[in-house]
């Protein structure tokens, strides 16, 4: 090799320290899937340390709250009753043992959904904010700072165990700057991933990726369960250490652009656009070190598909983070073949939700792409899983088997649309034809579409906290409805691509378009 030109020499000087280090050990610049590889690596282990740092509380639920008057206690979907059996006086009373105030008390169940609200509430304002700021500034270390405020901040909710501490505003206060620093998580790492990554097989390839929500919320719940027996405040710190941690890994190792680290993509084969009679995908984003200007919020929620998929991620979201705050809880809650099970036995039965997600995820990716067809995926699984919620609701009780099969189905169809939006349809709008090839709106449309979804991920666990308070067949007929409103929101862009696909088959001579109403 030659010698580094000066623009290369200053960009090696940008290069994240953990970059520089592999190269002085192999004493030759690393390759551009080499790269890859690690933009992958990094993303999916920061992002799985949010939503596991995110999952801990609803694993420490049953043990601030053990005892809540009648929740739980009627498995029969449309039957109530106030009488009590002898399996729920029992449970009763070995719950009545244990508790954490303020939460023990008889609005202990309201309270846990008002700190949902609280987190949630500020994650989707934060949102909003954070996908502006992301295009603007050094994604590596507006990433590393998320991911240390959110570190610090759940490890002094767990604090509150170890100082005594039962006032509501402190775990309130601390929730809300969580769910704060937690915003910074989702537009960064979907930008990183599209400064990287091509168009090819964008829904299989981010489907896959995408596995880092169900991955970091079922590592955090075997986490905080394993650590329950010992006291709920380790089911907090341990993670928030983790987070801290994975933190300085971003800082040191993530390559937020190619040319963040000397590569050229219009000069070197192993990053420039499709070159005749060769495989290599296009680029996703051009360069992020151009002069472009970054888009405005009213003009990024004008892009077409925008608001359809925003508004069909606030029911998903709705119904996903209520299992995901919620889960553990009702399972501890709810008589399963004759019994109840302990906190740390229903937390680790959640986590069949999450691998249904995975396989959902994927499954939602790699179909859409098949079809080019984003909008009838996401409207079908949401509509499949309608009949899941009310098959896990009314049958799920009967057995261990029959509840983690159930529970592993729900999964899937509740969480398939939730990832395939957030990611493979967000990367689409975000490099909309409309934007005439501008890089610096991915991360805006990103939070435009995942701040949306999370005002329903706020909204759904605080209606849990109180429905749930009367009974949980309230909670599933919620859920049921949220799923079916979601798909209707699609049900202009699934017209609009069954007329393409209609129009495709007539029209042989001309080339498919891969995502027809994402091009409108």
């Amino acid at each position: 090799m030659g010698l580094l030109s000066e623009s290369e020499r200053d960009a090696s000087h940008k290069k994240p320290y953990g970059i520089r280090f592999f190269e002085w050990m192999r004493k030759r610049p690393l390759s551009f899937k080499a790269h890859q590889a690690i933009v992958l690596l990094v993303t999916f282990l920061a992002y799985a340390n949010y939503h596991a740092s995110r999952k801990t509380t609803s694993i420490i639920k049953s043990a601030l709250d053990p005892l809540s008057p009648d929740v739980g206690l009627k498995f029969n979907l449309w039957k109530t009753s106030g009488s009590s059996t002898p399996v729920e006086s029992s449970h009763r009373a070995l719950l009545a043992r244990g508790g954490w105030a303020p939460f023990d008390a008889a609005e202990g169940t309201s309270l846990l959904g008002e700190l949902d609200l609280a987190f949630l509430g500020v994650y989707a304002g934060g949102m909003y904010f954070s996908g502006h700021l992301g295009d603007r500034m050094d994604l590596r270390i507006f990433l590393t700072l998320g991911m240390l405020g959110t570190g610090l901040f759940t490890t002094l909710f767990g604090l509150g165990y170890w100082a005594n501490i039962h006032v509501f505003s402190y775990y309130l206060i601390v929730q809300m700057l969580a769910g704060l620093f937690q915003s910074t998580g989702w537009p960064s790492v979907v930008a990183v991933v599209g400064n990287w990554f091509g168009k090819s097989k964008r829904g299989l390839i981010m489907g896959i990726w995408n596995a880092h929500t169900s991955v970091g919320n079922i590592s955090g719940s075997l986490v905080a369960s394993a650590l329950l027996s010992y006291g709920w405040g380790w089911s907090m710190v341990a993670p928030g250490l983790i987070i801290a941690f994975s933190g300085l890994v971003v800082f040191l190792f993530l390559p937020v652009h190619p040319e963040s680290v000397g590569i050229d993509k219009e000069g070197d084969d192993l990053g420039s656009p499709k070159k005749s009679g060769e495989g290599i995908t296009e680029p996703l984003l051009k360069s992020a070190s151009e002069t472009e200007k970054a888009i405005g919020f009213i003009e990024a929620w004008r892009i077409p598909g925008v608001a359809p998929f925003a508004f069909c991620l606030f029911f998903a979201k709705l119904v996903a983070y209520t299992f995901l705050y919620w889960l553990p809880f009702y399972i501890s809650h709810t008589v399963i073949d004759g019994e109840y099970l302990s906190s740390t036995t229903a937390g680790n039965l959640s986590t069949l939700f999450d691998i249904g997600g995975v396989v959902g995820g994927i499954l939602a990716g790699h179909i859409s792409d098949r079809l080019g067809a984003r909008a009838i995926t996401a409207a079908s699984f949401m509509y499949c899983a309608i009949p899941a919620l009310y098959c896990y609701r009314s049958y799920g009780h009967i057995s261990i088997a029959m509840n983690v099969g159930l529970m592993f189905i729900t999964g899937m169809f509740v969480n398939g649309p939730y990832a395939l939006i957030t990611t493979a349809v967000s990367a689409d709008l975000g490099t909309h034809s409309s934007l005439n090839g501008n890089s610096r709106a991915l991360a805006t449309v990103t939070a435009i579409i995942d701040g949306t979804g999370s005002v329903g991920a706020a909204i759904g666990p605080l209606l849990t906290g109180y429905l749930s308070a009367k009974s949980w067949s309230s909670v599933f007929v919620m859920l049921m409805v949220s799923a079916l409103i979601a798909g209707l929101f699609l049900t202009r862009l699934v017209i609009a691509e069954v007329t393409s696909k209609i129009e495709e088959s007539n029209s042989r001579g001309r080339i498919p378009s891969r995502n027809p109403v994402l091009e409108v």
